[in-house]
């Protein structure tokens, strides 16, 4: 048992990482939540509760304010990011171990993806061209990326850069491996997304490399979005969990796309 240390707070079990999901909860709930119905939400002090706040903001989760906090990025994005997020992380470490010291690549915007440069870490001389601002954090703290992100019209709801600008700047590079992401994939739709925009970046990249390696859990397999984006074929790799069952590993397979499961 620990013991409590005079002038020192005591450890909190609110101070750990499920304090900080439940945080991000009631902040999305309400963005003007106070810190004083943070602590009385929690069942914690606001000494604590301002821990966990600083924490969440050394994350870039956050941005804090007088008083209280608000999230970093578009609620979307928040939501998607926890959505089957052991599977996501698992998906993305797999796919981080295709890549070799020396390698380009591309990493398309989306949560999964952005997650594959987090696992770039002790990967020597990697050269990575994004359209997405969340791999900024995960390139921070691995200098051995070298990181080109292309400009273009901001979107917050995807964290992405978007348009026409984008999409001349990415005729600019040609790399061995593009990682993309999808909202649904099917053998009658191919990849599909909700999104115009996205679906002219995912498809620009696959033309500038030679391999596209698919970054998706499960759950897309079977859903069909409102844009099509790519037909099977054009996909070399699919990184999946094992959820997905076999009659689709089987009809990825004879499209002679090599299948992946984590």
């Amino acid at each position: 048992m620990e013991r409590e240390t005079k002038g020192r707070i005591p450890a909190d079990p609110a101070a750990g990482g499920h304090s900080e999901r439940r945080v991000m909860d009631l902040l999305l709930a309400d963005p003007a939540i106070t810190v004083t119905k943070l602590a009385k939400a929690l069942g914690v002090s606001t000494v604590s509760t301002r821990k966990v706040l600083n924490g969440l903001a050394a994350k870039g989760q956050i941005i804090r304010a007088r008083g209280g906090a608000m999230p970093a990025f578009h609620p979307g994005i928040l939501l998607r990011q926890r959505h089957n997020l052991e599977q996501k992380q698992a998906i993305a470490q797999a796919a981080a171990k295709l890549v070799h010291d020396g390698d380009t690549i591309m990493i398309e915007a989306g949560t999964t993806t952005a997650l594959v440069a987090r696992y770039l870490l002790g990967i020597r001389d990697v050269r990575v061209v994004t359209n997405s601002a969340l791999v900024l954090p995960h390139a921070r703290v691995s200098p051995a990326l070298h990181l080109t992100v292309v400009g273009g019209e901001f979107r917050p709801a995807t964290e992405s850069f978007v348009g026409s600008i984008a999409l001349s700047e990415l005729d600019r590079f040609h790399v061995r491996l593009a990682f993309v992401g999808t909202d649904g994939f099917s053998p009658e739709g191919g990849l599909t997304t909700h999104l115009v925009e996205g679906a002219e970046i995912v498809r620009k990249m696959a033309s500038q490399s030679e391999r596209t390696v698919l970054v998706a859990d499960s759950s897309k397999w079977g859903r069909r979005g409102f844009v099509h984006v790519l037909p099977l074929a054009k996909i070399h790799t699919v990184i999946s969990d094992r959820g997905l069952g076999r009659d689709a590993v089987r009809v990825l397979e004879k499209a002679r796309i090599q299948v992946c499961l984590v």
